[in-house]
């Protein structure tokens, strides 16, 4: 190829007749082949197409590169929309053209036609390849911490742990995420909490937990992340919590298979919220147990999510549950 051909790299939407390059380049990268991954992900884009972001950077040889991306939109409680980079490829003999900068500046482009104001990832602290690229595409340390906690490590209630805090580390707190009390959460989670997988027709309640949790009407948001959950997830981990038959919980949680590069499959934690009128019953925490031990039987051996600093209640609520700061550190680039 010319060096001219190699300039004329133009960009455009991922389609489904690109999955075999994509399979390619990633393999190169990764040392592993994941068709089954990237099948599911550029299936989820055509059915929930506002949920995804999804770019190829094509030359006259074919493919050169892609990125994956997913929007969000409130994730425990943010306010602002954003989209999370989880996958950047780049064809061998195309590195260090500027081929990944192509593609951040048309996914920066997206993000202003569609009024999100930050790109978002994450990487391995050790990650030699990544961690200077992301430093070049003027990504920066975002405010948040990645934890993560081995699902057999995890809170259960049946081991009848007594992981109650004293008073005066649940008084006061914004949002209550469900803190046991009076070492009776194995009680309070048997006879209190129904923890069963999310329905579609969950939806209004949930909203409704929502809005009283973030003093937000989120509906159009919740639904959206009901409808990856169904749809989208290898498997469903989804849960609500109720009592009488109402809900008076949920948590949102996917079953990820590659994202950011990952070999393992990792489930993650999206949202969890707990009716404020159920606080400090133990609901929270049997929502947790209940995601752990559906993932111990789906042979998940993790979870992960992504915690603002500043949101002291829910990390302390993850660390109660068994979590802990994981190796992965966060990233984020204003638009």
């Amino acid at each position: 190829m010319t060096t001219q051909a190699r300039r004329e790299t133009a960009v455009r939407a991922l389609t489904q007749q690109d999955l075999d390059q994509v399979v390619s380049i990633d393999a190169a990268l990764q040392g592993r082949v994941r068709r089954s991954y990237f099948q599911r992900r550029l299936s989820a884009a055509l059915k929930q197409p506002a949920l995804h972001v999804q770019l190829a950077a094509v030359d006259a040889d074919g493919l050169a590169g892609c990125v994956l991306a997913r929007r969000t939109g409130g994730e425990f409680g943010r306010t602002s929309p954003g989209l999370r980079l989880e996958v950047v490829g780049v064809r061998a003999d195309r590195r260090g053209q500027g081929v990944g900068k192509l593609l951040i500046d048309a996914l920066v482009n997206n993000a202003l036609r569609h009024g999100v104001d930050q790109l978002r990832t994450t990487a391995n602290w050790f990650d030699q390849r990544m961690l200077p690229w992301l430093h070049a595409m003027g990504f920066v340390l975002a405010p948040d911490l990645v934890v993560e906690c081995a699902v057999r490590d995890g809170y259960q209630a049946e081991r009848g742990d007594e992981l109650d805090l004293p008073p005066d580390e649940t008084r006061g707190r914004e949002i209550d995420y469900g803190a046991p009390e009076s070492n009776h959460f194995e009680r309070i989670g048997k006879e209190l909490a129904d923890v069963r997988v999310m329905r579609p027709e969950d939806l209004p309640q949930i909203v409704r937990i929502d809005r009283q949790t973030t003093g937000r009407d989120r509906q159009a948001y919740m639904a959206e992340k009901l409808g990856e959950a169904m749809d989208d997830s290898g498997v469903r981990v989804s849960l609500t919590a109720r009592q009488g038959g109402a809900i008076v919980g949920f948590l949102m949680a996917r079953a990820d298979h590659g994202d950011f590069g990952r070999t393992e499959p990792v489930a993650v934690l999206d949202t969890i919220g707990v009716d404020p009128a159920y606080g400090h019953r133990g609901i929270g925490h049997a929502l947790i147990s209940g995601l752990f031990a559906n993932l111990g039987a789906l042979h998940i051996e993790r979870v992960e999510t992504v915690v603002a600093y500043a949101d002291q209640a829910l990390m302390g609520f993850l660390f109660d549950t068994g979590f802990k700061p994981s190796q992965r550190l966060a990233f984020m680039r204003r638009v």
